[in-house]
């Protein structure tokens, strides 16, 4: 709570200091197409301004603005002309700018391109100027998605984010109607380099945390949907930082048949980890490069290409490693000294072809064929000798923090030969049909996935000779030295499997005078190596109310089941479970949108309400990003919660957003009962002991409820702008992310062990960035290169600003008494980074 106190009057005082007053102007209407029809999720902004909004399921929309300034206002939907008109309002103005918006017909002799697309109902679309320049240490596009409502991640290395409850695998990535993958292997967030999204490419986005309709795939929890620019003149842009650099160029032919998008990315992490607590020589290096080509036959017919390569390098060579924890009753100093090295490669292709074609003004129909080939390694053998030291805690002595006594010595050494290929190659159509009363769209695909998988992998651990033969079983006897050593989590297999896929969907949506919006649908795939095929029907409800035009309530609930892949079908063994079935989720989401004035601006709160019902889990056991599953559907579960998200002109022209999610998360392992053991005096003992033939007692345990891995109770977001009310060119852009406890366990199959709590996520980035080149101004320079620029941004980043040392997994090592500790491993500390941008 007094973390919550101080962000309160953190907000109050930014407010207070940097909003102006004055009483905004505001334009409003209603969008239709040629025919007359309302178009539902038109995007309207203001060129070289963030912020924006989008038009409802009715056409209409309102947008407030800063009075006595110069604006271009842009009415854009994909698949229709781009209008455009110029503005100034007075302070309190309204202007109704009504727009009709025809069918992108773009006449190359016989060439005419056109589309439509529907936002679907509990989806969030999300601006991606307003993105630019949020400061982000692993640079991926997820990293937005982190303050938004329901998802959490306590990583800031990582592209990975769970969603209400639900696990890192739980969430859908579409690119351009096309599902993204990623590595299978990598086990922390230094491994993974960049994601697919190239946040330079991107034109449009939509994120769903729970409730998403039937033409969306085979996931439990969330949906991210993407769509790549179609550029139509010549542009660019490019970056360099401390921690990478990229460009991405664009353009059309002169005939405007042809359009292309390329983007390249750099980046390497190594002035990020040299702040972790594990010193070493750390060589990553990560290599993105994206193309979409696009190809227009008529006004009616085209061809898209959609490729990435990504080639990732993860070298290290660990040296020492200092670590203290703890608390004030027992501080604790964990040091180790290396030797040994880890090499990672992760080489991911992907590509897709989509043929698209308009048979007429309601009848839409594609083809798309795409695959996907991973190659992944991960070797590694790394020797640790370590200490476990109890500090100093007398505040009176002189060696007041230092080490006071050594408590243990001993080694570790890690092993790992594991190579993985993997091939997905799929077809799939999709149509719609669109008139005033229905939008049906429907979709068929198949899928055929070939995985090639070699394990061998294990640990071994000597705490202070405790991996030398010992005769506790029988103390006094003699000690037989001919035991073999037993090394620790041995994991060794050779994997070779091939199977096929097929889904499909139907889906229908109406649209009422009384304000109602329905959709239902349904969903059914097939997977052949299981035989297992399951029918999931989805429906979702919009209600406006026509005298309350401020305020939206919508509703949704649907079965959700999603079939394993690979990873959820290897157990921690490393044997392969064909058995497993599809986990099954069914959803019911309540929500509304209530549009305010507040300062004479327009603020959105958006409240959403969930339970889902979970039932033929597979559970797991997450160490940092890896997730390791339990291959057994023996487990049912729940998650409920409710978000709270409010986001407007905190300070005038400029938007920002907060972020507040409540949840509890639970399941119940069928077969995770254990015994208890007690001898004659009521001591509880070890299994398998005996102490001079007494008799022993014994007491079987059901756990019952545990915690999911992802039960994060409380999570509070932020994004907030802000620039100098005399000098608008200077910005500042902040994120805030907190986060309680999430629960861990010792190592093993045994999840109810599981109840330990992390503590508190707390992170703050912030960014300082200055206009040097402004869109809005002539650009006077006499340098000619220079002078071709549009923009010119630079930008000074501090990240984790308060110095926190927040933890993301543990190390737990074993001394000869049994005793285990938890060492944490510590994510990244603080850190400035230097940033360029350009567009031109």
């Amino acid at each position: 709570m007094k973390l919550l106190n101080r962000f309160l009057l953190l907000l109050i005082l930014l407010l207070a200091n940097f909003t102006s007053f004055a009483q905004d102007g505001m334009i409003k209407g209603v969008i239709r197409d040629s025919i007359g029809k309302p178009l539902e999720a038109v995007n309207i902004s203001l060129i070289n301004e963030s912020g924006g909004t989008t038009s409802d399921s009715r056409g209409r929309y309102e947008l407030r603005i800063t009075p006595y300034k110069d604006y271009t206002v842009v009415f854009s939907f994909v698949g229709f002309s781009t209008q455009k008109f110029d503005l100034k309002l007075t302070p309190g103005e309204v202007k109704e700018i009504n727009v009709s918006l025809q069918s992108s017909i773009r006449t190359f002799g016989t060439v005419n391109v056109s589309g439509e697309k529907t936002r679907d109902i509990l989806t969030t679309p999300i601006q991606p100027k307003t993105l630019e320049l949020m400061p982000s240490a692993s640079g991926n596009f997820e990293s937005a998605l982190k303050t938004f409502p329901g998802v959490v991640s306590n990583n800031e290395l990582s592209s990975t984010y769970s969603v209400r409850g639900g696990s890192f695998d739980e969430n859908l990535v579409y690119v351009n109607d096309i599902e993204i993958y990623r590595p299978f292997l990598t086990r922390s967030g230094q491994q993974e380099g960049l994601s697919f999204v190239n946040q330079d490419l991107v034109s449009n986005i939509n994120f769903s945390s729970g409730g998403f309709s039937a033409i969306y795939g085979d996931k439990l929890s969330s949906v991210l949907d993407i769509e790549y620019k179609k550029p139509d003149k010549f542009g660019g842009s490019a970056y360099v930082s401390f921690l990478g650099a990229g460009f991405h160029l664009e353009g059309q032919s002169k005939n405007e048949k042809f359009s292309w998008l390329t983007g390249f990315r750099q980046k390497s992490n190594q002035f990020l980890l040299k702040n972790l607590d594990t010193k070493g020589e750390y060589k990553p290096t990560f290599t993105d490069l994206q193309a979409q080509l696009t190809y227009n036959f008529t006004r009616r017919t085209s061809i898209s290409f959609l490729g990435n390569y990504s080639r990732n390098r993860y070298n290290v060579v660990p040296s020492t490693r200092e670590t203290e924890f703890g608390n004030i009753n027992e501080a604790l100093k964990f040091t180790v000294y290396f030797d040994g090295q880890e090499v990672d490669a992760y080489n991911t292709s992907q590509g897709a072809m989509t043929f698209s074609h308009r048979v007429n003004d309601h009848l839409n129909l594609k083809l798309i064929g795409s695959a996907f080939y991973s190659k992944e390694q991960e070797f590694f053998d790394v020797l640790g000798e370590y200490f476990i030291d109890e500090l100093d805690k007398d505040l009176g002595s002189d060696n007041f923090g230092g080490v006071a006594y050594n408590k243990g010595v001993g080694a570790f050494l890690d092993h790992a030969r594991n190579e993985l290929e993997a091939t997905v190659v799929s077809i799939e159509h999709k149509g719609s049909y669109t008139t005033n009363k229905l939008n049906l769209k429907w979709g068929i695909r198949y899928q055929h996935e070939n995985i090639h998988d070699q394990i061998d992998e294990w640990q071994y651990r000597d705490s202070a000779d405790f991996s030398i033969p010992h005769n506790d079983d029988n103390p006094g006897q003699p000690v037989d030295f001919t035991q073999q050593i037993v090394l620790n989590n041995v994991v060794k297999n050779k994997v070779a499997l091939n199977s096929n896929r097929m889904n499909g969907f139907i889906q229908n949506s109406w649209t009422l005078d009384t304000g109602l919006v329905l959709v239902g649908g349904v969903r059914a795939t097939y997977w052949d190596l299981n035989e297992d095929l399951n029918i999931s029907p989805r429906v979702a409800i919009e209600y406006k109310p026509k005298n309350h035009k401020h305020i939206k309530f919508r509703a949704a609930t649907g079965m959700y089941y999603q079939p394993p892949f690979y990873r959820e079908l290897r157990d921690l063994e490393g044997q392969i479970h064909t058995d497993v079935k599809a986990q099954r989720s069914i959803h019911f989401i309540v929500g509304s949108d209530y549009q305010f004035l507040a300062w004479g601006r327009e603020f959105k709160l958006t409240t959403e309400a969930y339970y889902k019902k979970m039932d033929d889990l597979i559970p797991y056991k997450l160490d940092n990003t890896r997730i390791r599953y339990l291959a057994k559907n023996n487990a049912s579960g729940y998650a409920t919660g409710i978000d709270f998200r409010v986001n407007g002109e905190f300070v005038s022209g400029i938007e920002s957003w907060a972020s507040l999610s409540f949840l509890k998360t639970e399941e119940n392992l069928k077969d995770d009962g254990y015994y208890k053991y007690y001898n004659s005096e009521g001591d509880q003992i070890i299994p398998g002991y005996t102490f001079n033939n007494v008799a022993v007692d014994s007491t079987f345990i059901e756990p019952g409820n545990i915690p999911r891995p992802t039960d994060q109770h409380v999570t509070l977001s932020l994004f907030f702008q802000d620039y100098l009310p005399k000098s608008p060119s200077v910005k500042m852009h902040m994120t805030l992310v907190f986060g309680t406890g999430l629960p861990f366990g010792p190592p093993g199959n045994d999840r109810y062990k599981d109840i330990l709590r992390s503590p508190t996520y707390r992170r703050v980035d912030i960014g300082f960035s200055k206009i040097l080149i402004d869109e809005e101004k002539p650009n006077t320079s006499r340098l000619a290169v220079v002078n071709k620029l549009k923009s010119l941004w630079i930008s000074l980043e501090v990240f984790n600003l308060l110095q926190v040392s927040n933890t993301v997994s543990y190390t737990w090592i074993t001394d000869v008494t049994g005793r285990q500790y938890g060492v944490p491993n510590y994510l990244t500390s603080r850190l400035v980074n230097l940033k360029l941008q350009a567009k031109f």
